[in-house]
């Protein structure tokens, strides 16, 4: 396959194998994080004192557990999806996966990162340190992993790209869905 335009000179191939290895390294270390995270939720309810949190607190801790095991989920599933279509040539495929997979995994790992964050204040100092808690974390991990990345994905799309094809042609090319824009690269 020969090289195609774009500015690591790259073929689709090589382009493809580095973009699912940068996606399949993010995940270990989201998973990492979400599995620590998963754990200590899974031991809660054998604590001393669990049985002092009241309904609200309970619901918290239900919303931060099921968002742990969502996410949990949605950061292995591209590297069990990888192995079962190993060899069948569906990089393309398993990159928009893992993309779509990996920012499903981040909401609910948001999700419950504020739940058990705000189920801890609540516990220990009120509600209305609970709330201001869970706004403030939930804002922070929405400006971290959406906002600040759309906003230079946006400002990356209105300038002028280096050389490759249209960013527009190879969006339709790969399918509609961006994969192979160069800002994928």
């Amino acid at each position: 396959m020969r090289p195609s335009n774009n500015a690591r000179n790259e073929t689709e191939h090589e382009r493809l194998d580095r973009q699912l290895m940068e996606l399949l390294q993010g995940f270990r270390v989201a998973v990492t994080g979400v599995q620590v995270l998963f754990a200590f939720l899974l031991t809660v309810p054998y604590a001393p004192g669990f049985d002092d949190v009241n309904a609200a607190g309970r619901r918290l801790f239900y919303v931060a557990l099921f968002g742990a095991a969502i996410a949990s989920i949605s950061f292995i599933a591209p590297v069990i999806q990888h192995r079962v279509l190993f060899q069948l040539n569906q990089k393309p495929l398993l990159i928009r996966r893992a993309n779509r997979f990996g920012i499903f995994g981040a909401v609910a790992l948001a999700v419950s990162i504020s739940s058990s964050t705000t189920l801890i204040i609540h516990t220990l100092v009120s509600d209305t340190a609970a709330t201001v808690t869970a706004f403030m974390v939930a804002l922070f991990c929405a400006w971290a992993w959406f906002v600040q990345p759309l906003l230079s994905r946006r400002k990356a799309a209105r300038e002028p790209h280096d050389g490759g094809e249209d960013p527009q042609t190879e969006k339709r090319t790969a399918g509609g869905d961006g994969a192979s824009s160069p800002h994928y690269r």
